[in-house]
């Protein structure tokens, strides 16, 4: 009996020397190795007692799906705990289902969305995204004017524009308040616009597209925000802007590239903005009650211009997104049963509607894998998934099956349109 527990502790032993080897070999630096092995202890324990040699997709998944539902792990930590089972199933522990699974597109899923997300940003007060506002020049430029950002963002959203349109002209404001060493908001004149226009199309040799953006921003804050008029007063160099034919795929080439698309749940989200002409975002953001059956359309809600439109839905597409509605389904009853189960609501509607956040309806047809905070209310809900996610995976399809053409999310809406005709 003696005999018998010496064999096995030598036997655990060399397991964990053979594990720590492995992810030292992968490159796991080494203040991270003890927690990779704490992780897959606990999936062992979570085992009771099963070998792991007999462990399925299904369990790894429906572990992984546990974790990412516990409101104290952040974005890094989940992604640790998958590639710590990535090592341990592909590089130590023989299952025949590991040789063909993508822990890439679980890793890439468990990404959260950033808090200037166009999803979640509305939901908290920051008048500027950070991204140009790295350098003390910028961040003292930016506390000089904060009143007058502060009035641009209110202008902005009174007239209800696009997040996206909020963080791009406030960025412009900023960067065009920097160029011109301004010290208080009386120095800002319309002389100072057209140097700045012009510079951006001479010297930074910027896109028409990027050169009018700035110019709209300018426009904007000086005729809402300052009240004076701007387009009549202003001559500057506009940068070429080239005609650009939009990249069509034939019908044997997207379907080739959706049959390329590993992952069932990617792949059914190319399908639909291939065979419903949705764009990214449109298809990302899509809810359960989006979808209706039974006339068989989608409702596109607030996509470009902040519209809502309807869409056909592809009957071909229906049994697979029958089965997603339910998969969502069974993820938000665990998710209630949790004490979770809410999901972002657009505009006042949480406070409007109290109990619909936890409505299913409501989840997102999309769902990520893990739990995240709201920045605002900093409650634990599940947003939709990053749309990195599935830009990757139809770039990568399109490399594997050697297309040639610039292939992207958007060329499947254009296709869709080609098709029509």
């Amino acid at each position: 009996m003696v005999c018998k527990e010496v064999h096995m502790t030598d036997s655990i032993a060399r397991f964990w020397d053979r594990y720590i080897l492995k992810i030292i070999e992968q490159n796991v630096p080494e203040g991270a190795r003890r927690w990779y092995v704490r992780h897959v202890e606990a999936f062992i324990h979570s085992r009771s007692g099963r070998r792991l040699a007999a462990t399925t997709q299904e369990d790894v998944e429906t572990y992984i799906e546990e974790i990412g539902r516990r409101d104290n792990i952040v974005a890094w930590q989940f992604r640790q705990v998958i590639d710590a089972l990535r090592i341990l199933f592909s590089e130590l522990v023989v299952v025949s289902w590991c040789d063909n699974y993508d822990w890439q597109r679980l890793l890439d899923d468990a990404k959260d969305l950033p808090v200037d997300h166009a999803t979640v940003a509305r939901t908290v007060y920051n008048s500027l995204s950070d991204g140009s506002a790295s350098t003390e020049s910028y961040k003292a430029c930016k506390l000089k004017f904060e009143k007058l950002l502060e009035r641009l963002v209110i202008e902005i959203r009174s007239r209800q524009y696009s997040i996206r349109t909020e963080q791009a002209y406030s960025d412009w404001v900023l960067r065009f308040l920097v160029f011109s060493s301004f010290e208080t908001e009386r120095d800002i004149t319309v002389d100072k616009v057209s140097v700045f226009i012009e510079y951006l199309a001479v010297k930074r040799n910027v896109a028409a597209s990027t050169q009018g953006q700035a110019l709209n921003a300018l426009v904007f804050l000086f005729k809402r925000v300052l009240h004076v008029e701007l387009e009549e007063k202003i001559d500057f160099q506009r940068a070429k802007k080239p005609r650009r034919l939009p990249v069509v795929l034939s019908r044997g080439e997207i379907n080739e590239l959706l049959a390329a698309v590993s992952h069932d749940l990617h792949r059914l989200m190319a399908s639909l903005m291939y065979g419903a002409g949705l764009r990214l975002m449109e298809c990302i953001r899509l809810r359960v009650f989006d979808i209706d059956f039974d006339y068989g359309q989608i409702v596109v809600r607030q996509g470009k211009g902040n519209k809502d439109r309807v869409v056909p839905l592809p009957e071909k597409l229906k049994p697979e997104l029958m089965q997603q509605i339910n998969k969502v389904a069974q993820l938000d009853k665990k998710d209630l049963e949790a004490g979770y189960g809410e999901v972002v609501l657009p505009g006042a509607l949480s406070r409007k509607y109290k109990n619909a956040a936890r409505e299913l309806r409501w989840q997102y047809l999309f769902p990520s894998v893990k739990l995240s905070t709201d920045p605002r209310s900093k409650k634990t809900m599940r947003h939709h998934l990053h749309e990195n996610n599935i830009q990757k995976s139809v770039k990568k399809s399109a490399e594997q099956i050697g297309l040639m053409k610039k292939v992207s999310c958007h060329a499947l809406r254009h296709t869709f349109a080609t098709h029509l005709l």
